[in-house]
């Protein structure tokens, strides 16, 4: 018990505490809100597309489909360009709203989110354009290359106008976050124009963005101007070490490091999906839009809901259906019963509390065993094009099967797949809670404590 006691307090040390700290950062938090308010404009495109790509893989479809939807599909993929095709902007005005008004309130500062909002577009907005030095001048890129081609240094491909996809999240990031602080610091020293009381609210909002404006259109040209004197842009230079970590994310290693960090902060009571999710949002959707077009990436869209963790944390679907139809213990049977439908739908925060699994060490075994074996069947499934990568995001509470299915544009056999995970899943954890039942049978029946 001694030294299992220690291992939580490592835990606590070593895990809680950093990453505990670097949730409540606030840009970390701005970008949170910014993959929450992301979700549902990501699931409304991707079932656009989901309808484009269903014939792929329900062949039996594609002459009804060439007769009907086919005909009209150029309009109802406007939804999809209109949400995955303009992500960036979605990430940035969010992310400009949100970290304004966590400066606003925490600090006591007469900062408007509906600014920080507007100047952070502004300020990315100026990063798009491609431009070049040559002989001493800086020109607008004029290039056709096959499908993708740049227009006054717009590059324009399949979606729309390409940086302003998943592609530029990151970018979008950065920018919005040197917007807020630069209008921070304005608002901070003072440096705005004040209009009198009587001028309307609205009036009064623009002209105190007026001198922040000008001061992030200086600071964001000279950026510029300087990277693009040396060859490159904000979105090569953030290509580098994101790319690197993009491509750590999508190995099978680095898939089972996210979610033992994640298991590793749900033992010790933090919410750990919420907090990874500030920092791998970007990337798998970035990887979804990269399957979009042909890529075969599994950490991908609702990669971790559709075959990781049914059920919720820890894979407990199967766990939940077992304790609630099949335990011997009356606390379990009623728990597992009150827990079973939000299980269904990847909610599990009554047997993560309840069983307790937090500051369990029994349980934290199969709690850890359980994902990493239905994350690998996962990704080898989708790495050894045994199923379709996923190509959609789908609501993170869709059931067993009914993501992958979606998410893999209808493809049948991921629901094949996502049941062997659950199983899978549950057999790991079948002789531990077995194991448990037996001692809260005794406990109830007071021949012995549970430890």
């Amino acid at each position: 018990m001694e030294s299992e006691n220690k291992v939580f307090a490592q835990f606590e040390k070593y895990l809680m505490g950093p990453m505990g700290k670097v949730a409540s950062w606030r840009f970390v938090r701005a970008v949170m809100a910014a993959g929450m308010a992301s979700i549902p404009f990501t699931i409304v495109g991707s079932m656009f597309l989901v309808l484009n790509v269903l014939p792929q893989s329900l062949t039996f479809l594609e002459g009804f489909f060439n007769s009907t939807f086919f005909r009209i599909s150029d309009l109802y993929m406007l939804a999809n360009k209109a949400t995955m095709g303009i992500l960036a902007l979605y990430f940035g005005l969010v992310i400009g709203y949100e970290y304004t008004r966590i400066f606003a309130e925490e600090e006591n500062l007469n900062l408007n989110p509906l600014n920080g909002a507007l100047l952070s577009m502004f300020a990315f907005f100026m990063t798009i354009p491609e431009l070049v030095l040559k002989s001493g001048k800086m020109s607008l890129v004029e290039q056709m290359n096959g499908n993708v081609s740049t227009i006054n240094g717009w590059e324009v491909g399949g979606d729309g106008l390409s940086r302003l996809g998943t592609t530029g999240i990151f970018a979008a990031i950065i920018m919005s976050v040197i917007a807020v602080q630069l209008y921070r610091q304005c608002v901070k020293h003072n440096w705005v124009i004040k209009m009198p009381e009587s001028v309307p609210e609205g009036v009064s909002r623009s002209f105190t963005a007026l001198i922040p404006a000008f001061l992030i259109a200086f600071v964001v040209l000279i950026i510029n101007g300087i990277l693009v004197a040396l060859g490159t842009d904000i979105f090569k230079i953030v290509e580098v070490p994101f790319g690197f970590v993009v491509y750590l994310t999508s190995s099978w290693l680095g898939i089972l490091v996210i979610y033992f960090l994640i298991h590793a902060l749900w033992l010790v009571g933090i919410h750990g999906a919420n907090i990874i999710s500030a920092f791998v949002t970007p990337i798998v959707l970035s990887n979804l839009q990269s399957n979009i077009h042909g890529a075969n990436i599994p950490f991908a869209g609702e990669f971790q809901n559709s075959f990781v963790i049914m059920g919720g944390s820890g894979a407990t679907l199967g766990l939940c259906i077992f304790i609630a139809f099949a335990a011997k213990s009356e606390q379990l049977k009623v728990l597992g019963k009150a827990a079973l439908a939000p299980g269904i739908f990847n909610i599990n925060e009554p047997l993560i509390f309840g069983l307790p699994i937090v500051y369990n060490p029994f349980l934290a075994i199969p709690f850890f065993l359980a994902l990493m074996v239905s994350a690998s069947i996962g990704y080898w499934a989708i790495k050894l094009h045994i199923i379709n990568a996923i190509i959609a995001q789908v609501p993170w509470p869709s059931p067993i099967g009914v993501g992958a299915f979606i998410g893999t544009g209808g493809d049948y056999i991921a629901v094949v797949v996502a049941l062997i995970c659950g199983i899978a899943a549950f057999l790991i954890w079948l002789p531990f809670i077995k194991i448990y039942d037996k001692k809260l049978v005794k406990q109830e029946k007071g021949e012995g404590s549970l430890i």
